[in-house]
């Protein structure tokens, strides 16, 4: 009886196959099928191998979120070389509240020449390079930032050693990193070192006279310096970023060059910050994107154009965080993929091979319908007249025409 049962289920779960096999005796093979199987073979390798190349890739997913860390602060990193000797030159920062934050101990000072060495300009070169090809191709940055935190450092190269703290130079490099308030601000470099004033904002150079302007972010700066002095705020931008320094990232200011024969020359950078947070399969940093809009003028309080004579970085940052993610595309879609590559090839092939043998055949019946339409109409042997009669039963038969037989017997018997 469990016999019985196990046979009525086995026969059950047989008439439910949906792949019914053919004996190999009814499969007939043909060269066309054998040629369309090695191409839709090849075919299939080709793309299964494209598609494992794309799945060892990652792609870069950017999201766009309104920044709610208003609380933390926000690094300023920076490595800028003045034309002009240390002790001339003062840099802190100015936020939007009027806090002066002092640079001491976070900015570093080094007395340095400004000429550049031959591998500095290569450096500047390929710097310049690289962004000229960040402006035109977009795509570029998710490469920069999917190999940013494992490429070498794109820091500008220092001069060598014998040329540092001398005191021949003629310059003062400016490097390191300040945290500063998530606001509005801006960073400058003036005569004369910071120093306290009851009016706002002062810088101390040699001098007796006693200045007050407006600062490029509205807040009181106060120059006490002397009408005679000359200044020269030709510069060289090696690094500029905010946030944490990545590593193998091309910020829009490196790399720049600024060069004036005026002595009062002030040149403002209006900086628009975009918060980044970066998540890559390398490390994540919190960082920001920014662009720069620059401008330069001459100070000449005579004609109007007053302000002081400097390097001003005004920056301000935008309300939204972007997050990028490299992401991986998950295996179960890879296989998806691979499954759907597979039977697609292997239905559309055999559709096509289909469609092309009855386009085939269809053309073959038709050329052996007019070979069978022209036979019919030839006469048979039987009904051709014999070499052997005579010209004269020919002209009986053939009294009104000519008959080509008898003209070639004709021309034959002349």
């Amino acid at each position: 009886m469990r016999r019985l049962n196990r046979k009525q289920t086995l026969k059950v779960v047989k008439e439910m196959d949906a792949f019914p096999k053919i004996p190999e005796s009814y499969v007939q093979t043909s060269t066309s099928g054998a040629t369309v199987s090695i191409l839709s073979f090849v075919l299939i390798a080709i793309l299964v191998i494209s598609e494992l190349i794309y799945y060892s890739e990652t792609n870069m997913k950017y999201e766009y979120n309104v920044d709610t860390e208003l609380e933390s602060k926000l690094k300023i990193n920076l490595d800028v070389t003045v034309a002009m000797k240390c002790e001339s030159l003062g840099a802190d920062v100015l936020d939007l509240t009027g806090n002066s934050i002092s640079t001491q101990g976070s900015i570093k000072e080094d007395s340095v020449f400004f000429d550049m060495t031959p591998q500095q300009k290569r450096w500047q070169r390929m710097v310049q390079t690289v962004k000229s090809s960040l402006d035109k191709e977009k795509a570029l940055q998710h490469l920069l930032f999917k190999t940013g935190f494992s490429s070498k450092p794109t820091a500008a190269p220092v001069s060598s050693g014998h040329q540092r703290n001398k005191p021949e130079a003629n310059a003062c490099r400016f490097h390191g990193t300040i945290e500063v308030n998530k606001v509005a601000g801006n960073f400058h470099i003036t005569a004369g070192r910071s120093i306290p004033h009851p009016r706002g904002h002062a810088h101390l150079s040699a001098g007796i006279n006693t200045k007050v302007y407006k600062s490029p972010s509205g807040n009181m700066l106060v120059v006490i310096t002397s009408e005679e002095q000359h200044y020269n705020f030709s510069h060289r931008i090696d690094h500029l970023s905010f946030g944490d320094p990545v590593r193998g990232i091309i910020n829009p200011l490196d790399g720049e060059e600024k060069v004036t024969q005026s002595t009062m020359q002030m040149f403002q950078y209006f900086i628009q910050i975009v918060p980044t947070r970066v998540n890559t399969r390398q490390a994540q940093a919190d960082t920001g994107q920014f662009a720069v809009t620059e401008r330069e003028r001459v100070i000449d309080h005579g004609s109007g154009s007053h302000g002081v004579a400097g390097i001003f970085f005004k920056y301000d940052l935008t309300s939204i965080m972007v997050k990028v993610t490299e992401e991986r595309q998950p295996f179960s879609q890879l296989l998806i993929r691979l499954c759907g590559i597979v039977g697609g090839i292997f239905a559309t092939s055999g559709m096509l091979h289909g469609f092309i043998g009855f386009l085939v055949d269809t053309w073959m019946a038709r050329v052996r319908g007019r070979e069978e339409q022209f036979s019919n109409h030839m006469p048979t042997p039987a009904q051709l007249p014999p070499q052997d009669i005579p010209l004269q039963q020919l002209d009986r038969e053939f009294p009104e025409q000519e008959s080509p037989l008898a003209v070639n017997l004709i021309s034959t018997d002349r």
